[in-house]
């Protein structure tokens, strides 16, 4: 009971996917990312463990499609998986088994795919892409939201969302950059803008810890407030 949105930014070089969802902790179950390799999103009646098993074929060369293969293979349940995959260079595939609850489909984009069940009508498939796709210029973080508002504005899901997550992966850094969840909210999406925007003001900051701690900013003076220095 899920709909999601993965995409690469051709400027940038970073991919990333957001979703949102009624049921909780879908960003810890549903989206699996390598930075320099690609990600695999599961959803339906969700199994974490193929979100691994996607990410080795990708890092192995396979294909989007041949990835998607073969995590089906892997599994006697592929009729109730939705599944995706989108490599670091863009390129996009999906599945929707059989026993799915419906509406739902998927749809490839150039560099994105789109995956969704349970939505209100097929509209919202295309709806989601239509968002993303919208203001190609715009933070690759910004376009995945903007998909998402896009679903929901066409009727998102058939029962409340609670959840909603974002990842993005940089080229230069083996870790994601991005990486924000929500739950048990009653706007899940709008929320994830917000902390997105918080994010985005700070993240420089965060990031030059890791790579230059000794001259990288103080949480006080990032965030402006009182905080332990550490975190």
């Amino acid at each position: 009971m899920t709909f999601s949105i993965a995409g690469r930014c051709e400027r940038t070089g970073r991919f990333g996917v957001a979703l949102a969802t009624s049921s909780i902790g879908a960003g810890g179950r549903c989206p699996h990312v390598r930075p320099g390799v690609g990600l695999i999103l599961t959803q339906a009646r969700t199994d974490p463990r193929l979100g691994p098993i996607g990410l080795d074929l990708l890092s192995a060369g396979r294909s989007a499609a041949e990835t998607i293969t073969g995590i089906l293979a892997s599994t006697s349940h592929g009729r109730w998986r939705q599944i995706a995959a989108l490599t670091a260079a863009g390129d996009a595939a999906c599945a929707t088994g059989g026993d799915v609850a419906r509406p739902a489909g998927g749809l490839t984009l150039d560099g994105a795919v789109v995956v969704g069940n349970w939505v209100h009508d097929d509209s919202v498939i295309a709806a989601i892409g239509a968002g993303y796709e919208a203001d190609p210029a715009a933070d690759l973080a910004d376009r995945l939201i903007q998909g998402l508002e896009g679903g929901l504005a066409a009727g998102g899901e058939l029962d409340p969302l609670q959840s909603a997550a974002l990842i993005v992966c940089d080229p230069g850094y083996r870790f994601p950059i991005v990486d924000l969840r929500v739950d048990l909210s009653a706007t899940p999406i709008a929320d994830l803008r917000v902390a997105w925007r918080k994010w985005d003001v700070v993240m420089e900051g965060y990031l030059q810890r890791a790579l230059d701690p000794a001259n990288a900013p103080m949480t006080q003076a990032l965030e402006g407030h009182t905080a332990k220095a550490g975190a």
